[in-house]
């Protein structure tokens, strides 16, 4: 396997440089090879001057890593994790105290110094990792997805942490499968495959669709279908749900003739040039699309009543109440430690509420707790499967965890390796599977059954474009079959193919709607056309100010 291929690249010091592409393009092994980590088979590196094959050490003292794994120790405090990559890096006396005076302040860690570092919330613990990684000031800073599973409010928060220390004339690699990420760097290396596709300014790979993005609204109930019509079109590179629209990029400066009822021009976005330049998104239709059509469910597919879960003193959520229709897509959004997750959980029958109830398919998850998860399909959001298992006994595992026997087993496990492109994989661990893959695979062991209702923990968090792109073809076409969904993301734009979305902050529901409903309603003279992730911001700052009030 050639993981990079001729690469031929030069990052300057004082700006963001990102680094884009699939799963499996070479981005992490490029930063291995720049910090010394590995060593090229060819070819040559000079970091901050120096050879990493040859000087690693010096350079290691140059050049600073936070690599895609939390690389931190979890049953070790705030403090701990300090003092521990203060003692590897030889920082003591005043300048191990100066350090970590600016380091907390810096990431607003103070008042958490004794808390473990397993018990942070995502947010929190990305900026421990960047502390950690910065208790000597580097020249160099490479850091591997830094953002994954953190919410939009820490991500901004992270932003303004690595753009201040740019400015300060540090060169800073940002790895990130964020497209708006990457519009912000000044530069960003587009790798597939090995290779390096596109090195410049991402206005540049945004001039390559310009004239070709089109928003195209769509009749109520009408998006998913829309935009199948639209991917079946030769004439489309690409398309999304957008709130009550789909988004679409063309081959041509115009759009294919029966889709431009109610369309108009759009500007082009990184994403879109970036699914153009690397040869358009997957369009082949999902299986799940010729599935037959789910039973009609009761009059509620899924309902929350007056939900709350405490621990101890602490309220992780209070009185959360809700109802998703069947066949709907619900997102249930929020920051880190809001009470998202508690509430996800107590969803699914995994934690029982305090007061209130929850029901699925008019059966309460805790009176008829057997058969109500008969009816769910469950996708967490760690890997949930077994890493030990190849992905066909994994297959076969939870075939028997569903209650698939014999022939009906048989046939379910052919349908998903088929479905998800598992065939060349059955053999191999799931553990070492890419990310992608892993994903695949979880969400085939969570439909295999064909659940009515789909309970998603963030399932593409980490994953690249084009993968998001295959997961919810998939998604669309089971909920067009009547399935329902619940899903819970970081990725705002993800969530606009949600039909309603529920934001929670401190423990309760602070606004319901649909996503054009939320971002209206977030309109101002700053903001005349608010983002999902600009009224996102701006409602849980409202909900703040309202509290400090």
């Amino acid at each position: 396997t050639i993981a990079l291929d001729r690469i031929d690249a030069e990052i300057s010091g004082g700006r963001i440089t990102g680094l884009v592409g699939p799963d499996g393009a070479g981005k992490t092994t490029l930063l291995r090879l720049i910090d010394g980590l590995l060593l090229a088979d060819a070819g040559s590196i000079e970091a901050c001057g120096l050879d990493p094959a040859s000087r690693s050490r010096e350079l290691h003292e140059a050049a600073a890593y936070m690599p895609q794994r939390f690389g931190l120790y979890e049953e070790l405090t705030v403090a701990e994790n300090l003092t521990l990559y203060a003692d590897l890096r030889g920082v003591v006396g005043d300048e191990r105290r100066d350090a970590f005076g600016r380091l907390l302040d810096f990431t607003a860690l103070a008042p958490f110094q004794d808390r473990l570092a397993g018990k942070l919330s995502g947010g929190m613990k990305q900026k421990l990792g960047l502390a950690c990684a910065l208790i000597k000031q580097p020249l160099l800073l490479l850091l591997d997805e830094p953002s994954v599973g953190v919410d939009p409010v820490s991500r901004r928060e992270l932003w303004r942490m690595v753009e201040a220390l740019a400015a300060d004339g540090i060169a800073v690699v940002w790895s990130t499968s964020y497209l708006d990420e990457a519009e912000r760097c000044a530069e960003v290396l587009l790798l597939n495959e090995g290779k390096l596709l596109h090195h410049g300014p991402p206005a540049d790979m945004m001039e390559i669709v310009r004239g070709r993005t089109f928003l195209v609204a769509a009749p109520e109930g009408e998006r998913r279908r829309l935009l199948a019509k639209a991917l079946a079109r030769p004439e489309v590179v690409d398309g999304v749900v957008q709130g009550g629209s789909v988004r679409l990029v063309t081959r041509a400066a115009a759009l294919p003739a029966g889709l431009a009822v109610d369309a108009r021009p759009v500007a082009p976005r990184f994403e879109d040039g970036l699914i153009d330049r690397l040869g358009g998104a997957d369009k082949t239709p999902s299986p799940f699309a010729a599935a037959d059509r789910q039973p009609a469910a009761a009059a509620a597919a899924v309902e929350a009543v007056g939900l709350t879960k405490r621990f101890g003193s602490f309220t992780a959520a209070h009185d959360i109440s809700f109802t998703i229709r069947p066949g709907e897509i619900f997102g249930l959004l929020g920051p880190n430690g809001a009470g998202k997750s508690t509430t996800f959980k107590m969803m699914c029958g995994l934690l029982r509420p305090s007061e209130g109830t929850a029901r699925v398919a008019g059966l309460d998850l805790y009176r008829a707790a057997s058969a109500a998860r008969a009816r769910i399909g469950y996708m967490a959001q760690k890997f949930s499967l077994y890493g030990d298992l190849s992905v066909r006994q994994n297959l076969v595992f939870f075939a028997g965890v569903y209650g698939l026997g014999g022939q009906r087993r048989a046939q379910a496990i052919e349908r998903m390796v088929g479905t998800f492109r598992l065939e060349p994989l059955l053999e191999r661990n799931a553990g070492v599977l890419p990310l992608g893959f892993k994903q695949r695979l979880a969400l085939a062991c969570a439909v295999m059954h064909e659940p009515a209702v789909l309970f998603l923990d963030e399932p593409t968090s980490g994953v690249d474009p084009l993968t998001r792109r295959q997961f919810w073809t998939h998604i669309n076409a089971m909920v067009e079959r009547g399935v329902t969904v619940m899903v819970t993301t970081h990725f705002l734009d993800e969530a606009e193919s949600c039909d309603r979305i529920a934001l929670v902050y401190r423990g309760r529901v602070i606004a319901e709607g649909s996503p054009d409903a939320i971002k209206l309603s977030c309109r101002d003279t700053a903001h005349p056309d608010p983002t999902l992730e600009e009224a996102f911001i701006a409602l849980v700052e409202a909900h703040d100010r309202e509290a400090a009030a």
